[in-house]
């Protein structure tokens, strides 16, 4: 029996970065869902397996670092990835610190980023 695909979740403001994101990681063979803020990925359907978070740190409300911390009070060893245009380096410390896989700064090359979701990935599936 084949196993479904990965999904991978992108939470992301800017709908033009959602959409990039989105059909790259489409374009490499990963299912997405899209979220336009961690109040809409907190409240996705329950039964949704996403495997990898794809996260943007600045959003509207919520945080995309008060989201990881979020997840992880709650238990959950969902990888993420953020993603940012903010380059200060107290929130990278703070993102790293939260336990990230990467941390990439917009723009960003599309090979880092497949990179990093297939190591997100290959770290959720080892657990």
């Amino acid at each position: 029996m084949e196993l479904p695909p990965s999904i991978v979740a992108v939470v992301e403001d800017d709908p033009s970065m959602r959409r990039s994101v989105r059909r790259l990681l489409n374009a490499y063979g990963f299912v997405t869902e899209e979220f336009s803020s961690a109040e809409a990925f907190l409240s996705r359907d329950a039964a949704s397996k996403v495997e990898c978070l794809v996260l943007d740190i600045d959003l509207g409300g919520m945080s995309g670092i008060e989201l990881q911390r979020r997840l992880r009070d709650c238990g959950s060893k969902l990888p993420v990835i953020f993603i940012t245009a903010l380059e200060e380096s107290a929130v990278k410390a703070d993102a790293v610190q939260a336990g990230c896989i990467a941390y990439l700064h917009k723009p960003f090359p599309g090979a880092l980023l497949i990179n990093a979701v297939n190591k997100a990935l290959a770290a959720s599936t080892s657990d």
